[in-house]
């Protein structure tokens, strides 16, 4: 995988994170096993949102909601971790592209449409979700072509992930301050409506490239 091709993650460069991959290699633990990991963690997030969709407001909906975004992030550090042993670490195996790509959009799935049943509309939830496969089709379209991956935004995966995050804890304290506000939901439309605009810019860039060339 070269570097053009690789999603930027500012935490790769950083020193936890070399130490952490190199204790991971150490163990023998494959990056085909971290991606299949994070989409376990996908699902638990999903689960944890449906589960506070499920329990309504209150202080039970709001750990809910704290877990499901710890577990939002315990899949992107898989996300991390899978590539820094596949690459780093020398671990990459044949079929590594399947296993770095297929759980991610399982993921998206299970995490969009969980957060749209905590938010208590479940149908925009797998919209989202859809629409965030859509990205990755685009970026691979683009890729198939010849191109660098666009892993451009407005609501690329890192930034759909950290809108659910945030969003999946402010909701928490609302709940559990007795509040009322859908914080859940508006978020929900920010990431559906950026991944609209994210869809479109990528693939106008896709068409302006290969006009160029």
């Amino acid at each position: 995988m070269s570097e053009e091709n690789r999603r930027p993650i500012a935490a790769r460069n950083t020193r936890w994170a070399a130490r952490t991959a190199e204790a991971l290699v150490a163990r023998g633990v494959t990056p085909n096993a971290i991606s299949v990991a994070s989409m376990v963690a996908g699902a638990l997030a999903g689960l944890a949102f449906w589960g506070a969709g499920a329990a309504g407001s209150g202080f039970l909906a709001g750990l809910l909601l704290v877990a499901g975004a710890a577990f939002v992030q315990g899949r992107l550090l898989c996300n991390l971790f899978d590539g820094l042993v596949a690459v780093e670490g020398g671990k990459g195996a044949k079929d590594g592209p399947f296993w770095n790509e297929f759980p991610d959009r399982v993921a998206d799935l299970l995490i969009l449409a969980g957060f749209g049943a905590a938010a208590g509309w479940p149908a925009l939830g797998w919209a989202a979700g859809g629409l965030a496969v859509v990205t990755a089709y685009v970026r691979e379209l683009g890729h198939g072509l010849g191109q660098a991956a666009d892993f451009g935004g407005p609501m690329a995966k890192q930034h759909r992930m950290a809108a659910v995050t945030a969003g999946a804890r402010v909701q928490a304290g609302v709940w559990i301050a007795g509040a009322a506000w859908p914080v859940v939901l508006w978020v929900l439309w920010l990431i559906v409506i950026g991944t609209v605009v994210t869809v479109l810019l990528r693939s106008r860039r896709i068409i302006l490239r290969l006009k160029a060339g």
